[in-house]
């Protein structure tokens, strides 16, 4: 079941008054897990650029794509149906297709271009990388903490963050009509930072434990980054901020869009935060590495 479209709140990056703006994005974590973000600094010309190589590389062969195949490292090509990110899903594989990148600096990455990584990519991710850390300063804030804390604990040393390219078909088979996009999950990180081509199909459940779920279409804010709570921050928050459930579903034209995931430090300590606990809230989650938490919900996700 879903409704009409979804206007999530809207974060503007420009505005010179943190606290507000941290107060802002309190509220929206708590209530959708999801928010668009405006005034981020990053350019249409980059964006323009980035699907522009998004397009260029899914309009290859399927054979020439395979050679590329996603490692074991979690880096290159994933074919329709290789993925099912729900596993109660009745359907077997979802219909994306995607691209994951590692670090610039990674010599695990796989380039379609004798091993050449495009320049359009290396600046989105570069530029995305730096929304994401202005995005954690002010999650801090939201948070009741100093606004560096998140760099005091080592958990933006080095860290990982993968950029996963996507496309949705716009034409599918009638044996595959019903099937999603991407089916119903949550992220495992810290934050995601979305950027897509406009065309519609992401939905949101704000409450994953209702039945019969309800499911809201996200309403496109041309220009707009979308961000959401992953469940390493909802880990961290003792629940505070929330991890939304979201999917896509097909809707008959192509979609391209790009995920940046931004994970903390493999090495540091998730914990239930000071400011998001108390006697009679006591933490729900035992303390645990980053890397160790990653490792495992990879595992489950991909044992299916």
């Amino acid at each position: 079941m879903s409704t009409p479209n979804l206007y999530l709140p809207l974060i503007d990056l420009s505005s010179t008054d943190r606290a507000s703006v941290a107060q802002s994005i309190r509220q929206a974590c708590m209530d959708h897990g999801f928010f668009y973000v405006i005034n981020h600094g990053i350019d249409d010309v980059t964006v323009s650029s980035l699907f522009s190589e998004s397009k260029k590389f899914f309009d290859l062969p399927l054979s020439e794509k395979m050679k590329l195949e996603r490692s074991k490292d979690l880096r290159g090509y994933m074919p329709p149906y290789a993925e099912t990110l729900d596993p109660s899903s009745k359907f077997k594989g979802d219909l994306k297709e995607s691209f994951d990148i590692g670090p610039s600096n990674d010599s695990l990455n796989q380039w379609p271009s004798k091993g050449k990584k495009p320049a359009s990519l290396e600046s989105y991710r570069e530029k995305i990388m730096n929304v994401g850390f202005r995005l954690i300063s002010l999650i801090a804030l939201a948070l009741n903490l100093d606004e560096n804390y998140f760099t005091k604990i080592g958990a933006l040393d080095s860290i990982m963050g993968f950029l996963r390219l996507l496309h949705y078909p716009g034409e599918i088979p009638e044996s595959d009509k019903g099937k999603y996009g991407t089916s119903a999950h949550s992220d495992f990180v810290m934050i995601t930072l979305l950027v897509s081509d406009g065309v519609p199909g992401l939905q949101i459940c704000r409450e994953k434990d209702r039945s019969p779920q309800l499911w809201e279409d996200v309403h496109h804010v041309e220009g707009a980054l979308i961000v959401n709570i992953g469940d390493m921050m909802e880990r961290w928050t003792n629940c505070t901020f929330r991890s939304t459930l979201h999917r896509v579903v097909a809707v008959g034209q192509d979609r391209y869009s790009a995920a940046f995931f931004l994970d903390p430090n493999y090495e540091c300590v998730v914990e239930c935060l000071e400011t998001c606990c108390s006697e009679t809230a006591p933490p729900r989650f035992t303390p645990i590495k980053c890397g160790d938490y990653l490792k495992e919900r990879i595992r489950l996700a991909y044992s299916q």
